[in-house]
């Protein structure tokens, strides 16, 4: 006889499988089928899964429609279930089950979709952290800043799409009107930022994206310029720091050595 933990991984592998056999030793009350009842917790489970991901990728819920949608995640939710049972981070994989997922092959900007809306769950559960005012460079000798590091905010995340996938993002919100897509072959690159209680999507050019790349890489400003110049020749550096300065993104500086883990490219 197996032991209780043995007899709940047996039941936990059948939940999330549906070609499994109902585990052997459920007893069910007199006159109901275990079949029929083990199918029933076993949807629901099902549709738990589907709706949190729905909750998660709204904008990709509203661009398949809600029968694509259920059908895609259901089958996400049995090939990929949760690996804890805390579902916040429920559906990271999500995006790249979504551009491996055949029926979805006509819609190449999906996934790009998905992986902004991940990006913005991200950056809307990051830590807190004030945003740097630029008048914290002033008291540095400017002889000391193109060596500066600046720290990127905890909540940013730099996203490069194939597709434009930020501007079908846009259009597709809650309270717009659906809009019909144009695919006209144009990457985008985004800042995924929450300084403050508002997530904000901000859509950057070569040399932007270039430069806090930069730094997340723990460049420094001076090494970061190039990099933006080089992306983007004729780049206004000033008016460029000036906006991400205003936007809040970042949150401190460094002049040291040590390397500063800033994350990844989402």
């Amino acid at each position: 006889m197996p032991s209780p933990a043995e007899g709940q991984r047996r039941f936990a592998d059948a939940i999330l499988d549906p070609t499994a056999a109902i585990p052997a030793g459920l007893a069910c009350p007199p006159g109901t089928e275990r079949a029929e009842r083990f199918a029933v917790y076993r949807n629901n489970v099902a549709v738990g899964l589907i709706e949190a991901l729905r909750s998660t990728y709204p904008v990709v819920d509203r661009l398949v429609g809600r029968e694509f949608f259920t059908a895609m995640a259901r089958t996400h939710a049995f090939d990929r279930p949760p690996d804890s049972p805390v579902l916040l981070g429920y559906g990271a994989n999500f995006p790249a089950f979504v551009a491996g997922f055949g029926p979805a092959a006509g819609l190449p900007y999906l996934a790009d979709v998905a992986r902004l809306e991940w990006a913005w769950l991200e950056a809307y559960h990051a830590a807190d952290a004030d945003p740097m005012p630029v008048a914290a460079l002033e008291s540095l000798p400017k002889k000391r800043l193109p060596g500066l590091r600046l720290i990127l905010h905890p909540s940013a995340r730099l996203l490069r799409f194939a597709s434009p996938a930020l501007t079908i993002w846009r259009l597709h919100q809650e309270a717009a009107e659906p809009a019909p897509i144009e695919l006209d072959g144009r990457p985008e690159l985004a800042l995924i930022l929450r300084p403050g209680t508002s997530v904000e999507a901000i859509a950057l050019s070569p040399g932007a994206f270039a430069f806090l790349d930069g730094l997340r890489q723990n460049r420094s400003v001076a090494l970061s310029v190039a990099d933006a110049l080089a992306a983007e020749p004729g780049l206004d550096v000033a008016e460029l720091l000036a906006h991400l300065f205003e936007a809040g993104a970042f949150a401190g500086r460094d002049e040291g050595t040590e390397p500063i883990d800033q994350g990844g490219e989402a």
